[in-house]
């Protein structure tokens, strides 16, 4: 038993041995006017805090509210103390259990009014109350008819939500293709991709990720290895292509992007680039191997494209010394004196 469950086992036993003490001592009934006492004076302590809080934000209209329950606490506390009208104390005590029951059946619906709570969508529905009508669909479980709502209502975004949430996944592909054109926003182009996959319609999943890719294009890789799993090579070499126009700009500025630029370059058949290149990669993971010998695991890497399987073995041997050493050293740190 961890200390946590050892602390909460104690706790709950002494709270258990003192309920038990008090009525070997004074009886129930003086136990449920502790209980009573205790719990209004919490409630009234909190209540006048935020009570105290809303006044001095200057929000009356919460502070009227707050008043009168704040004193029917402040009573029921009273009397519970003095242990007297004990049907009042029943009362005030139905009384907040109602309220707490209210409470929470209206905030289970917040965007209700109190009469739209006891219409059917439907009749909300006929009665042009669509955005009603689509929370008491959604409560029902009818994502169809909320995604009717919410296109009514003009609003994609809830529309798509609600056909996700229908396993109508082309439907919602098309509004995030809709919500794009309408918003400029990269971001629906990527769940339209999504939810194309998920439609199973691959096709149009390439062609919202080629979208997505001409704004943002390191996703260009992405849509030419889909396209390579449509089988359809002539989109798939295009894409490979802008792909690798966009790691030659990176490898301009990071050297490490010469890797895929030379794997690219390869995979396309230009093996003269590919070289070029992989010598490239090469001079830059020699370079960081100076300075960090974890980057030898990279140097025989660079040395086996460029086919020089010694100076590849030899990069692996100096790597294996240093992760010998690092893993020798991290078991004498580890190894303590009792």
């Amino acid at each position: 038993m961890d200390k946590l469950k050892l602390y909460v086992a104690g706790f709950l036993a002494l709270i258990i041995g003192i309920a038990g003490f008090i009525v070997w001592k004074w009886g129930f009934w003086m136990l449920i006017r502790i209980i009573l006492s205790l719990g209004f004076l919490g409630l009234t302590l909190m209540l006048a805090f935020f009570l105290a809080l809303t006044i001095y934000a200057e929000s009356w209209k919460y502070a009227l509210l707050l008043l009168p329950f704040t004193i029917i606490s402040g009573y029921a506390t009273y009397l519970s103390i003095t242990w007297q009208k004990l049907k009042v104390i029943g009362g005030i005590i139905l009384f907040f259990i109602a309220v707490l029951a209210f409470g929470i059946w209206y905030i289970s619906e917040p965007d209700l009014s109190i009469t739209d709570r006891f219409r059917s969508a439907e009749k909300l529905e006929r009665m042009g109350k669509y955005k009603q009508a689509a929370r008491k669909y959604e409560k029902a479980g009818n994502y169809l008819k909320a995604a009717e709502m919410y296109l009514k209502l003009g609003w994609l975004e809830s529309a798509a939500w609600a056909y996700e949430k229908a396993g109508e996944y082309a439907k919602a592909a098309e509004l995030y293709e809709q919500l794009y054109e309408k918003e400029k926003d990269t971001y629906y182009l990527k769940e339209a991709h999504e939810y194309w996959k998920k439609a199973g319609n691959m096709e149009r999943a390439a062609k919202a990720l080629e979208r997505y890719a001409q704004e943002e294009p390191w996703f260009w890789e992405d849509v030419a290895k889909l396209y390579e799993e449509l089988g359809n090579q002539e989109k798939a070499r295009e894409a490979w292509m802008k792909a690798l126009e966009y790691y030659k700009g990176e490898a301009q500025e990071e050297g490490v992007f010469w890797e895929d630029v030379g794997n690219i370059a390869r995979k396309l058949g230009m093996e003269e680039l590919a070289r070029e290149a992989y010598q490239k990669f090469l001079e830059y993971c020699l370079k960081e191997a100076e300075e960090d010998p974890m980057w030898w695991k990279h140097v025989a890497e660079a040395y086996e494209y460029l086919g020089e399987k010694e100076k590849a073995e030899e990069a692996r041997k100096k790597y294996e010394e240093y992760r010998q050493k690092i893993m020798k050293s991290n078991e004498e740190t580890s190894n303590f004196p009792s």
